[in-house]
């Protein structure tokens, strides 16, 4: 059943709807509760009356369709899903294949259901995923082309970008201008596309974003066998795990001070800084020396002049590796990691909320977790997924319904108001409470950690633990960005995506832009990593000892 099966963003607007449909979204989740117990005739009666007292939304609509249908309501179940037709769209195959539709399947009013749906359907696709996009990639794009492209970005972004005001001295269409002979100049595929992410950045947005076809991967995206990181505000390396720089005395520590013969510093601003879409500056320092800073070409050494500890330097050119090369080399992070610290103090890091696996991963390892006197929950090295997962994890540390992550706006273009003189509304989805409990129960101390890579949906879950006020956040400011991106392709087979919703926390502050503060800040050190010590970690630890002697 339902439409959140059928829709990605539909099960965060299922479970965290706002107060604008706060009384709708309290009879739909009855009625979910009722379908669950399989009382279809029940929840097919709250749903209808979730419609009635307004929410007209796609979930609550198909929803209701499902339950009639179960309960036997076939006249009923029709009209819900032709009201669907008439105000949303749903994916046909998908609906073909809902077993809740059994039973009116060989009505034959689903046949004529299904062929409007299907030309709804092939319609929006061709307004908005039209193929005529989808143009193969080629290593020189006809100018034509490479303009339509401009053009379509552009276009998105002007009638869908959530965080213009973020950037209140950008004039969009004077950018579009300004870059159509940029595009026009550009001698290759690669070129264009480094101009059109040049242009994205302007944006300063981290769910803003250009993507290259992955034809050019090779010219972009060779590294070598390193992970680097900035700390103390000197670029270190953080790994190495190709086995060849190992032997060559290319080791963790060591420090770069620059790269190519530029400044480490002055190398990144030259050629890494104009192409990063970030939104706010603890983001931009990670990135910039993180991830990006030494990629290149494939093949195509990168020569470092590295500094020890004991102030020696020397220069080493390490080889940049392709992606699956380098992947195969690179340590695989776990989804989750537990252990129990001195003072039987749990450490639990939550590496990812892409998939399922680590919320099975959490409820696996709960028992052991619940044996700690206290509990230090890791999110650093999280650079988000689904909010939902991270939603299901901190329902196991409160026995009562908790806001979610954040009150939520989007920009409600209108033609209609338009041409009346309104140029511009918002559709506020405010901040409901997260309806689903956890079998079972910590109520000990809890501290979160945080770090400018703590992005995405693993903000929202420190938004989320922050106003629970369930524990202290230590560490750095998290990246500052969340959202829902809209995503489209690009001529040649490269794609992008676009911000469409604007996240705050459920009284309006703002974090987008700004970053998540911790209640406590803490850094880590560079004597510390040297020596193996985790700054922050360490922090967290001694605070929870000093909890538990009050």
């Amino acid at each position: 059943m339902r439409l959140t099966k059928l829709l990605s963003l539909t099960l965060f607007l299922f479970l965290f709807c706002g107060a604008g449909f706060a009384q709708g979204t309290d009879l739909a989740r009855k009625a979910e509760a009722a379908y669950q117990k399989k009382d279809f005739a029940e929840s097919a009666r709250l749903y209808l009356t979730a419609i009635d007292g307004g929410d007209t939304s796609a979930n609550t609509i198909y929803n209701g369709a499902c339950a009639l249908a179960l309960a036997g309501r076939k006249d009923d179940a029709f009209v819900l899903l032709n009201r669907l037709i008439d105000s949303a769209s749903i994916p046909v195959e998908q609906a073909q294949k809902d077993t809740d539709f059994e039973s009116i399947r060989t009505d034959a009013r689903w046949a004529k259901f299904i062929e409007r749906a299907a030309a709804k359907e092939k319609r929006l696709n061709r307004a908005w995923n039209n193929p005529a996009w989808n143009v193969p990639f080629a290593p020189n794009l006809s100018d034509d082309v490479k303009v339509a492209g401009l053009s379509k970005f552009w276009s998105e972004v002007k009638y869908n970008f959530a965080n213009f005001d973020l950037v209140p001295d950008l004039d969009w269409d004077a950018l579009y201008l300004e870059y159509l002979p940029k595009v026009r100049a550009t001698k290759s595929t690669l070129e264009y596309y480094r101009v059109l992410t040049e242009l994205c950045a302007r944006l300063n947005d981290g769910h803003t974003n250009v993507y290259e076809p992955d034809q050019l991967d090779d010219e972009l995206y060779g590294r070598p066998g390193v992970a680097i990181r900035l700390i103390e505000n000197r670029v270190v390396l953080r790994l190495v795990f190709d086995p060849a720089l190992i032997a060559d005395g290319v080791t963790p520590g060591l420090e770069i001070i620059a790269v190519d013969g530029l400044p480490v510093k002055d190398y990144a601003a030259k050629f890494v800084a104009p192409y990063l879409c970030v939104s706010t500056p603890q983001d931009r320092e990670s990135r910039l020396y993180g991830a990006t800073l030494l990629n290149g070409p494939v093949g195509k050494g990168v020569a470092l002049t590295l500094r020890d500890a004991n102030g020696k330097e020397f220069t080493k050119t390490l080889p940049r590796l392709s992606v699956k090369a380098r992947g195969a080399l690179a340590p695989k992070t776990p989804s989750t990691e537990f252990r129990v610290l001195p003072g039987n103090i749990g450490y639990i890091a939550l590496n990812q909320f892409e998939n399922e696996t680590v919320v099975k991963e959490f409820e696996s390892a709960f028992d052991d977790i619940a044996k700690a006197d206290s509990l230090i929950i890791d999110i650093r090295n999280n650079g988000g997924g689904n909010s939902g997962n991270g939603g299901r994890i901190l329902a196991y540390f409160t026995e009562q319904k908790f806001l979610t992550t954040s009150s939520w706006r989007t920009r409600q273009y209108r033609p209609a108001f338009r041409a009346w003189g309104t140029l511009e509304e918002w559709f506020d989805g405010g901040a409901g409470r997260w309806g689903i409990s956890a079998p079972k129960y910590y109520a000990k101390p809890v501290v979160v950690l945080i770090s400018p890579r703590t992005f995405s949906a693993a903000e929202d879950f420190a938004v989320a633990f922050d106003v629970m006020k369930r524990g202290r956040m230590m560490g750095e400011p998290t990246g500052g960005s969340t959202g829902q991106p809209l995503s489209f392709t690009l001529p040649g087979g490269g794609s992008a995506r676009v911000c469409t919703k604007r996240d705050r926390y459920p009284d309006g502050r703002e974090f987008v832009g700004v970053g998540v503060k911790p209640d406590i800040p803490v850094t880590q050190t560079l004597a510390d990593f040297r020596a193996g010590r985790d700054t922050v970690l360490e922090a967290a630890a001694d605070e929870l000892r000093k909890t538990a002697k009050k």
